[in-house]
């Protein structure tokens, strides 16, 4: 057991030592100029390890991009609504923005990467586009008989998805502290999830 236990502490050291390798060096000379060979030798890795861990050269970035909401709506505690697992799982990831260690720069490096990529940006839309095809399945084995209305609510809850990390990654670049940003975006958790239970009615009734 404990010998198992050092191999996977390994393994986890050299996939992060590769990832934050290509992170660098996508940075300095952008994605697009930057080898896999070049990625393996800079993390003193041979090319057919770097693909054992990673099995292309966008999986160097994107690798934990798309989220598996599909999976918390089938997993979701017996009583509890999809709608209702989904905003657990969201609050509690917002809530895990401002513990300590988080790699900020690293994470405003990924963003930088991606959005110089045409080839990065389109793998971030069809990794979205294949989270709410899954989810919208997901919520069919929920919701059976409803017709469309699945499809439309893992469109509402991408959407709203990627408006919040957007916003928040915004924040950071902008210079706000993690735990501000952190703050905020729970905020903006509940604030989404309430416009996806209650629909324009939750704000326009504040005004009415």
């Amino acid at each position: 057991m404990m010998m198992a236990g050092l191999r996977e502490r390994k393994k986890e050291q050299t996939r992060r030592r590769i990832a934050e390798t290509a992170l660098r060096l996508f940075g300095e000379r952008g994605y697009d100029a930057v080898t896999v060979n070049e990625v393996a030798e800079a993390a003193g890795v041979a090319k057919v390890t770097l693909f054992s861990y990673f099995p292309s050269k966008e999986s160097l970035v994107l690798d934990g991009v798309k989220d598996d909401a599909a999976a918390v709506v089938d997993g979701r505690p017996e009583g509890r609504t999809p709608l209702a697992a989904l905003r657990a799982h969201y609050s509690a990831l917002a809530h895990q923005g401002d513990a300590a260690g988080v790699d900020v720069e690293g994470m405003l490096l990924r963003v930088q990467v991606i959005t110089g990529s045409p080839a990065l940006l389109e793998g971030v839309h069809q990794a979205r586009m294949e989270q709410r095809h899954e989810l919208a399945a997901a919520l069919a084995r929920a919701l059976p008989g409803r017709g469309l209305a699945p499809q439309l609510m893992a469109a509402q809850v991408t959407t709203a998805v990627t408006t919040l990390q957007e916003v928040f990654f915004l924040r950071l670049s902008e210079g706000m502290p993690l735990e501000q940003a952190a703050r905020r975006l729970g905020e903006d958790v509940e604030l989404a999830f309430d416009l996806l239970e209650h629909g324009f009615a939750a704000i326009e009734g504040e005004r009415a």
